[in-house]
């Protein structure tokens, strides 16, 4: 493989684009010479995995005629009780159309809808951690790790200690964490663990030495994902990192990220049958990662019912056809009646996702988007605001969030079908990432999720259109040359 092509130029500075957006600096020469002994060694670099955004025109089909069937923790549930359910969330959601469209459209695209969940929503790292440490410390059988950044740092240190504490009790524990967004993570920090009989697997290593697969450096694992004895979940856009210890309640607004600024995340806790299929995810991930074979909980132990939210788990990676995380979001937008709120930390939107946005304003639809005033990918940022007049004469309200730097990934449609995970809404999350998302369908759920919303607009300066209009030209400027490569941000 060589590097003189202009081609090839290009793909050396989407890599360095990717490695600084996880916090590597590494000089445009450093990366050609370690590209050049990948080439020597006979590797494959995979630029954007296989994956293709999919034609979203067949979502204006109409749904409503498919019968909703849901799942238990024994199984599919009865087409009768199904209807019941559906009969229930209407009832108490205003007999919402998006209710039959959506559940149709998605058990149609792949995946289960689980009854009898209990989510319990978490706002920043402080309450995500607490949350999590007491989980890891009531394991009983095993634990299992994925995360995008696992940093040897002093919240990565409690994680390690906690999960070397389980060990030593009999309890297995498993982690993958991503190559890249570990990269500055001592080997030393996982040997400790290694050593203590913990399982480490590091997914699609940037050394292509240490492959059992071919090098892919693109293809990246961005879960954030902790489940405990089968039994109790985490997801969301958390990592384990030090940044996130001071929640979102100091910092300044605006320019480049203060260090000492805190972090706006949102994670949910899931407990109940659901839990499994994040599972199976893990799962899934580690055996195509060539793990060791890893030690099941007993298959007939049945998860029992722990509430009554609705979930379902969907995983995308650019191994499938296609993003189901990216084509679950645009379903979403399109089937939504009253209100499309957003939350998100990379918005560089492909063309499907705008039509989507200008198309539910267009009929009258409450579109809001809370984005960051402050990035950690100045190019991100910038391709994000280059979409702003486009959306604000359609009828998009604009926010973005001051006093913290802003990495939530979640969608509240209709004041009923939430969603929270790992998915940013850019081109990287729907083609080259592994990512995980849930979605909760009911009221309840999504109130809370409103009431944080709201609190983050309360947080946030509205962008004006007639001010954006006059912004100064450098900043025009900016937004064009990052539009022009949002595809590989």
């Amino acid at each position: 493989m060589g590097l003189s092509s202009g081609a090839s130029t290009s793909r050396v500075d989407r890599i360095a684009g990717r490695l600084r957006r996880a916090g590597i600096r590494i000089g445009t020469a450093t990366l050609v010479r370690s590209l050049k002994i990948a080439a020597s060694t006979g590797f494959l670099l995979i630029a954007s995995g296989c994956a293709t955004l999919p034609d979203t025109q067949f979502l204006t089909q109409d749904y409503r005629t498919k019968a909703a069937r849901f799942e238990s923790a024994w199984g599919p549930l009865s087409a009768r009780r199904s209807a019941a359910i559906v009969t229930e969330l209407k009832r108490t959601s205003g007999d919402l159309d998006i209710l039959d469209r959506q559940i149709a459209l998605e058990q149609d695209i792949g995946g289960s809808l689980v009854v009898g969940n209990k989510v319990t929503l978490l706002q920043d790292g402080p309450a995500t951690y607490r949350a999590m440490f007491a989980a890891i410390g009531r394991a009983k059988h095993h634990i299992n790790v994925e995360s995008y950044i696992f940093e040897d740092d002093e919240i990565g240190r409690q994680f390690a200690d906690l999960l070397l504490d389980r060990q030593a009790n009999g309890v297995q524990v498993n982690v993958i964490y991503d190559s890249v967004g570990a990269f500055a993570t001592p080997k030393t920090f996982f040997d400790r663990l290694t050593q203590a009989g913990v399982q480490v697997l590091e997914f699609n290593p940037v050394n292509p030495l240490a492959l059992k697969k071919p090098w892919s450096l693109t293809h990246r694992d961005h879960r954030k994902l902790l489940v405990v004895d089968s039994e109790t979940a985490f997801i969301g856009g958390i990592n384990i990192s030090s940044v996130y210890s001071s929640g979102s309640s100091i910092g300044g607004s605006g320019g480049p990220v203060d260090p000492t600024t805190g972090w706006r995340d949102t994670d949910i806790q899931l407990e109940g049958p659901v839990v499994g299929e994040f599972e199976r995810l893990f799962i899934q991930t580690w055996d195509k990662q060539k793990g060791k074979p890893l030690a099941r909980k007993d298959p007939a132990a049945v998860v029992q019912p722990q509430g009554k939210d609705i979930v379902r788990a969907i995983g995308s990676t650019p191994d499938d056809p296609y993003s189901l995380i990216y084509l679950t979001l645009i379903s979403a937008i399109t089937n939504a009646q009253k209100q499309v709120y957003i939350t998100n930390a990379y918005f560089v939107p492909d063309p499907q996702l705008v039509k989507a946005l200008l198309d539910a304003a267009g009929r009258g639809v409450d579109v809001r988007l809370i984005l960051p005033s402050q990035s950690d990918s100045a190019p991100a940022y910038y391709a994000g605001r280059s979409h702003y007049s486009e959306l604000l004469e359609a009828g998009v309200k604009i926010y973005e969030r001051r006093g913290s730097l802003l990495h939530v990934k979640t969608a509240i449609v209709d004041g009923v079908w939430s969603c929270v995970g790992s998915s940013n809404l850019d081109w990287r999350s729907a083609l080259d990432n592994d990512e995980i998302n849930a979605v909760i369908v009911g009221r309840e759920f999504a109130q809370q999720m409103q009431a944080a919303y709201a609190r983050d607009i309360a947080a946030s300066d509205a962008i004006d259109i007639e001010s954006w209009s006059r912004r100064p030209i450098l900043l025009r400027l900016k937004e064009l040359t990052s539009r022009l490569w949002g595809q590989l941000l």
